[in-house]
This record gives C-alpha cells, sequence and structure tokens, in this order.
C-alpha cells in the first residue's frame, strides 16, 4: 500500500517507518480513541489478578456500552491473537470487574451491554497462518494493520472481523438447512442478544420494507468495508464505527447520522437535532424518512457522514 505525496504536479514516495515502542502505538491509540474506534478509554495495562497473571493493554466501551479489548504489537506476532483470545476468555468469567472499573473511570449509571464484546488486534500485519486460524476459531475478534509514514501519516485498514453471525452460517449437510438455520437464529438470539436484519422488517408493510431495502443498499453501496450490525431497535452501519443508525417504524424510517448540527448547513424539512433528546442508535442528527423523495434529500449527509468517520 505505498503512499505519495503530492506537490503541485508531481508525486513523491514516503517512506514507512515504524513506532520506536509497542507503548509509544498504544499511548497514541488510547489518546485518540474515540477519533480512531468511537470508543471510551476505560483502563490501561489492566490487571488479571495473581492466578491469571496477566495485563490487558487497553478495556475500552464502545459507542454501545460493549466491551473492547484492545491489544498490540509492532511486529508480526502469532502469539497477539493468542493473547487476546486468553483475555477474552477472562472478560467473559469476570465481568465484575470489568463494570468496576468502567464506574471508576467513566461514572455511574452507565450499563455494559455484555450482548456483544470487540476484540480488536493492532499490528503491522499477519501471516496467512493467523488468518485462517481466527476463521476457525468463532470468537469475536478483529484484526486490523496499521503503517506509520515518515511524515507522519497513520493508516489503519480492517482485515478481517470475526462475529457471532459469521459463526451462525457454517454449514451443516446433514440436516435440513431451513431447521438449521432457524435453530441456529434463535440459539444465538438467546445466548448473545444478538439480531438480524430481516428481524426489523417482520410485521411491516411492504411499502417501508422496500424502502428499508433502498436506504440499506444505498448506505452499502458506499464502501465494500461497510458492515450492518442489527442491534434490538436499530440497525447499525459502521467501518471501524458506526456511519448511520437506522430505526424501521411501522410507518417511516428515523435515521441517525453521525454528524453534529454544525454540520449541516441547510437542514431539509425532514432533519432534526437530537443531541440533548434520548433515541435509539448513535448520532446526533435526525432524519425521517416517509418516501423516496424524502430519502433523496437525506442521501448528501449520509456520505458526508461517511467521510467524516473516514470512509
Amino acid at each position: 500500500m505505498p503512499l505519495f505525496e503530492v506537490a503541485e504536479h508531481n508525486v513523491s514516495s514516503v517512506k514507512q517507518t515504524n513506532f520506536d515502542s509497542e507503548k509509544v502505538l498504544q499511548n497514541l491509540v488510547e489518546r485518540n480513541l474515540e477519533t480512531i474506534f468511537n470508543c471510551r478509554f476505560v483502563a490501561t495495562e489492566f490487571s488479571t489478578g495473581a492466578n491469571h497473571a496477566g495485563r490487558i493493554d487497553t478495556l475500552a466501551l464502545s459507542e454501545e456500552n460493549n466491551p473492547v479489548i484492545i491489544e498490540y504489537k509492532k511486529v508480526e506476532s502469532s502469539e497477539l491473537i493468542t493473547q487476546s483470545l486468553f483475555y477474552l476468555s477472562w472478560l467473559h468469567d469476570h465481568r465484575g470487574d470489568f463494570e468496576l472499573a468502567v464506574q471508576r473511570q467513566l461514572g455511574v449509571g452507565i450499563e455494559v451491554d455484555w450482548t456483544d464484546l470487540r476484540v480488536i488486534c493492532i499490528a503491522p500485519g499477519y501471516k496467512r497462518y493467523d488468518l485462517h486460524a481466527v476463521q476457525m476459531i468463532g470468537a469475536n475478534i478483529e484484526l486490523w494493520r496499521y503503517r506509520l509514514f515518515s511524515n507522519s501519516t497513520l493508516y489503519f485498514e480492517e482485515v478481517f472481523r470475526q462475529t457471532y453471525a459469521d459463526k451462525a452460517l457454517s454449514s451443516d449437510d446433514n440436516k435440513n438447512p431451513v431447521m438449521v438455520a432457524a435453530g441456529k437464529k434463535a440459539a444465538i438470539t438467546r445466548s448473545t442478544g444478538s439480531y438480524e436484519f430481516d428481524d426489523h422488517l417482520e410485521g411491516k408493510s411492504e411499502f417501508i420494507q422496500d424502502l428499508t431495502l433502498t436506504v440499506h443498499d444505498f448506505i452499502t453501496g458506499l464502501d465494500s468495508a461497510i458492515e450492518q450490525n442489527p442491534k434490538k431497535f436499530y440497525v447499525a452501519y459502521k467501518i471501524s464505527q458506526n456511519i448511520v443508525c437506522m430505526e424501521v417504524k411501522r410507518r417511516h424510517i428515523n435515521l441517525y447520522l453521525k454528524l453534529k448540527s454544525s454540520d449541516i448547513d441547510e437542514p431539509p424539512s425532514n432533519y432534526r437535532d437530537v443531541t440533548e433528546i434520548g433515541h435509539y442508535g448513535t448520532g446526533d442528527s435526525e432524519f425521517t424518512v416517509k418516501s423516496d423523495q424524502d430519502f433523496e434529500l437525506v442521501k448528501p449527509f449520509i456520505e458526508l457522514a461517511y467521510l467524516k468517520v473516514g470512509g
């Protein structure tokens, strides 16, 4: 992934470099967690106790109040993945410790959502054996590759993400595929609280279903890296952080965009600033969509939100 610097009509390649230590990378990410991953910092070098004898590099809380573990390496290392899974297992068994850390850092009143856990591994690269291994493991894990350049540019790229949904789609050749799919959906929802996109279409009119699919296709068409993350009350569309959250109602759709009111120069009639208003989904700008014409007014703002997040 070469990087070129443009000066007038000429380009010159920018040399790659690296951090002096993993700690420098860790400190930089921790100080900029909201910008990079839209997470809130909880703790650094978090001790897992005498019996477990480990220290989690970074603990954080996602924008949807899900626990986040972040581990770093400045060189390719299979140890990064096994170490991260080791800490993920610990976190499953020590939820109270994490919730106390959240209260100490962020204050009381935050309810941690355990239906989804993010494990983020950050390294300059991964061996093909590691990429194959994480696909087989079946745990929620994200592999991010970074590049540091001599002009102080830092580039992050997600190279793999394993989710509960991926695990659910594994084949079972000896059983009725319809029954297998239904059983897996029910089991996953019970055990993880995860949901599917189709859940938000159930009971809706054909018109609202078609309108929902129109919105979905436009958002996912902006970038192949955009993924949907269905929740109980809405569907989030994200790369490293949420771009749009879609709440499907019976007669309309609410879209919550990761934009501030100051980003909306000429607000259309279906816009509302919800900065101080409680609502499902993340984002301070709400757009109500009742028709294709309404959605046409929202498209430029969705593109703006995508660009601001870093698309």
